[in-house]
């Protein structure tokens, strides 16, 4: 079965029409699969479905066959950032001007510098530390949900745990999820998880930084996991 694929890939980028029509026509539960999740983001099913298509299609052609990985372990990331390309122009993704152009300040002077502490550039660009790192944040794509962290009675934790285990493809477009569902969070709730899960400090850091009680933050950061968890089902 992989060489059928890959012969059928093969021919499809040397031009063969009815190749690329297979490996579409033999991927239409991976392109639904992919684009389920994004159904309640006001676009109608169809042009999501056909958003997801013309993913497949980029990587039929760009997937390389030295590849040793599997066509739908590279296609996945290519639907998934076809449909978010499109939500993002259209202003349904969005990450504000301010914070793009604080993140392209940092990340020249950090290039300048030497990649420079963030917590001096911030001083010099007069805002908080906790606003460079949110403009950074903002400003990427989601980081590996992996890492173990901390909290305060010494128990590990990590933002993976939230995502289900299910089949890579699911897992890509959970993980999309998740970061979409952080950055619709309230500002407050957001910088909570950005420092304690993508800066990995402590609660007792993190409450130092927002002003309030480690015990307060323990208490919003559960509140806000629990909200996160329903938000990706």
């Amino acid at each position: 079965m992989l060489d059928e694929v890959k012969n059928l890939i093969y021919k499809a980028q040397e031009g063969d029409e009815k190749a690329t029509e297979e490996l579409v026509e033999r991927n239409l539960g991976l392109i639904r699969s992919a684009v389920r999740r994004f159904y309640s983001r006001g676009v109608c099913e169809e042009d999501l479905f056909q958003l997801g298509a013309m993913g497949l299609v980029k990587a039929i052609k760009r997937f390389d066959l030295k590849y040793e990985v599997e066509f739908s372990t590279y296609a996945v990331p290519m639907i998934i950032g076809e449909i978010r390309r499109f939500l993002r122009d259209d202003g349904m993704i969005k990450v504000s001007r301010s914070a793009r152009e604080k993140a392209a300040i940092i990340r020249r002077i950090r290039a300048e510098e030497g990649d420079g502490e963030i917590e001096e550039i911030a001083k010099k660009m007069g805002i908080s530390y906790e606003d460079a790192i949110f403009a950074l944040e903002a400003t990427v794509p989601p980081e590996s949900t992996d890492r173990e962290i901390f909290d305060s009675g010494g128990s590990k934790t990590r933002l993976g745990d939230l995502i289900p285990s299910k089949e890579n493809e699911e897992d890509t477009v959970l993980k999309i999820e998740l970061k979409r569902a952080i950055e619709s969070l309230p500002e407050r709730d957001k910088k909570i998880i950005m420092l304690r899960y993508y800066r990995e400090m402590t609660q007792s850091q993190v409450a130092k930084i927002m002003n309030i009680g480690q015990v307060q933050v323990s208490r919003l950061e559960k509140k806000i996991i629990e909200h996160l968890r329903k938000e990706i089902g």
